[in-house]
């Protein structure tokens, strides 16, 4: 991608840093939102809180993991419409 002044500059979420930044603060807030759980929760609902909160974790590793950049994304959506495009003509 090109800007104005001729400098190459791609989008944040290509170069990764955002999105890893994102995803360890988000994990270390859960992480924390679990050990404070932990000593406040009554014993019986102890459980069902810590579940939760682990399976927000393991959802924000697996998108983390698995779900495409932006990037691929629209590069994916580009695609999808050629080949509409391209079938709808044939």
């Amino acid at each position: 991608m090109r800007v104005a002044g001729g400098n190459e500059m791609g989008l944040a979420e290509g170069r990764w840093l955002w999105r890893r930044l994102y995803i360890f603060i988000g994990s270390a807030a859960l992480w924390w939102l679990l050990a404070r759980a932990v000593g406040r929760t009554a014993p019986a609902d102890l459980p069902r809180v810590a579940d939760g909160l682990m399976g927000l974790i393991a959802l924000i590793l697996v998108l983390y993991l698995v779900a495409p950049t932006a990037q691929q994304m629209v590069a994916m959506l580009a695609n999808l419409r050629l080949r509409l495009a391209a079938g709808g003509k044939a």
